[in-house]
């Protein structure tokens, strides 16, 4: 017989509940609201909580270009190369990858300045150039301290350039919960492309497993053969009571085990996402007009792929999902997983990867601008690192940790503004020197939480997105 004293559990408080399931509802309503006043890692971890300081953004779009987009063939313009091409570099430079290095390699696109900003931008990116320059930060002053890709895409999501540390999208959900429970809070659009590193990137690490990245694939042929049962709805929910019953008395004997207490979170996040998905993936509802503009009518099939993730992104932030990742639709050039890896055929395969993003990525920073989106909602879009000035071989570019460029979107930014600036050859950065982990406290800032304050104890000590580094890169806030 169990003390008097002891606290139920939900199956026996619902056993006793003379409201039943109708209690249980205003149970979890009111539960939230509790958890969203205390402290992180008490309640329900996905409940909406309030921010350090006032937020400028509730949401992050990352378009992440794996693989390694060349700056100075992109946002970085740099007329020494055309002027010095074919000649060797006039200084040292440090080994690369492949340390197959050639002369200098002058840019193949020509590059414009756009918008009353006038922010130069090349014939890679012409539909962004001409609609949505004014709205672009762009930092030419990143580096990174890898250049193999795995360690790069590692470090650029957790800050580590190994597996086992929380991604970016898993920090945002801790710090913040979710304004959606029928959702994830950290989406991954999947493509089929994962870049090298594999799905660990999108991980929690060591946060609780709920705050990890799960995935949708919107292109597949079936898209929810992983939402929709394959049971009736009753059935499913027997089998499911039978799961949560074991669940919570293997919890209870334990007196609180975190990893089932989350798996029991997760059960009841998919039960709810069987309704909420069918409808986020169903564009029936959009305008032809909306679909056009994002590229869904392109006769390009990669380009209709990343058209949809684009879409389907502002769809997912429209419904309070904190975090979204759209990942890159391999065009046929580049590396499996990295498909902006152009160590042969940069003219070819910078080209095709593109126009494969450029406009969907212009519409979808209009469209959430046009739906009062933007102001509340961060748009980045980089890769990894950089590419060499000197050629690879005859006709690509190697990796280059030492500078690179990247451009962000939304609330809380200079608008049609232009951070720090590398070398005449676009090598190493000359001023304004960032690091990813500046990045990772800016985008955090933004969000209204404080680096240095979001920790998890793990192993005996405190971790945080940021390490023991980071500085905010205040000189980009509006």
């Amino acid at each position: 017989m169990k003390k008097c004293c002891q606290p139920l559990t939900r199956r026996e408080a619902l056993q006793r509940a003379s409201m039943g399931f109708g209690g249980l509802a205003l149970a979890g309503l009111l539960g939230r609201e509790q958890a969203a006043a205390s402290p992180r890692g008490e309640g329900d971890p996905m409940a909406p909580r309030e921010p350090d300081m006032p937020a400028a953004v509730d949401h992050v779009i990352l378009c992440y270009l794996s693989g390694g987009l060349s700056h100075i063939d992109s946002f970085d313009p740099k007329p020494r190369l055309a002027k010095e091409a074919g000649q060797p570099m006039p200084f040292p430079t440090e080994r690369t990858m492949f340390n197959n290095d050639g002369n200098i390699m002058p840019c193949p696109w020509e590059f414009h300045r756009y918008g009353q900003s006038g922010i130069p931008i090349s014939d890679l990116f012409p539909t962004i150039g001409k609609t949505v320059a004014d709205e672009l930060t762009v930092i030419r002053s990143m580096t990174a301290p890898f250049m193999e890709h795995a360690q790069g895409n590692f470090f650029f999501h957790s800050g580590m350039p190994f597996t086992g540390f929380p991604s970016m999208g898993a920090w945002t959900t801790y710090g913040l919960g979710s304004q959606n429970q029928n959702l994830p809070g950290f989406v991954v659009l999947g493509s089929g492309v994962i870049p090298l590193g594999g799905i660990n990137m999108y991980g929690n690490g060591f946060l609780p497993a709920v705050h990890q990245g799960s995935f949708l694939y919107p292109e597949n042929e079936e898209p929810l053969n992983n939402i929709r049962p394959k049971e009736s709805d009753a059935g499913q929910k027997l089998r499911l009571d039978f799961i949560r019953d074991m669940d919570e008395a293997y919890v209870e004997r334990l007196q609180g085990f975190e990893p089932v207490e989350t798996a029991i979170r997760n059960y009841e996040t998919a039960y709810l996402m069987q309704s909420a998905v069918p409808e986020l993936v169903d564009l029936s509802g959009e305008s032809e007009a909306t679909k056009k503009l994002y590229g869904l009518d392109s006769d390009n099939a990669p380009r209709r792929a990343y058209a949809r993730q684009c879409l389907l992104a502002r769809r997912l932030v429209e419904r309070g999902v904190r975090f979204v990742e759209l990942t890159t639709v391999a065009a046929g050039y580049g590396t499996m997983g990295n498909p902006w890896d152009q160590h042969g055929q940069l003219r070819e395969g910078h080209e095709a990867n593109a126009y494969t993003v450029d406009q969907p990525v212009a519409a979808l920073i209009q469209d959430l601008k046009a739906r009062g989106l933007l102001e509340r909602t961060l748009v980045i879009f980089s890769g990894e690192f950089g590419r060499t000035p000197f050629a690879q071989g005859s006709d690509g570019r190697d990796h280059n940790p030492y500078a690179f460029s990247l451009a962000m979107a939304g609330g809380g930014l200079k608008k049609g503004f232009i951070y720090g600036e590398s070398d005449e050859y676009g090598y190493r950065v000359v001023d304004g020197t960032r690091t990813i982990h500046d990045l990772h406290a800016t985008v955090l800032r933004l969000l209204g939480l404080d680096h240095e304050k979001l920790t998890y104890r793990f192993g005996g000590r405190d971790f945080r997105l940021t390490d023991v580094h980071g500085h905010v890169i205040e000189e980009i806030l509006s």
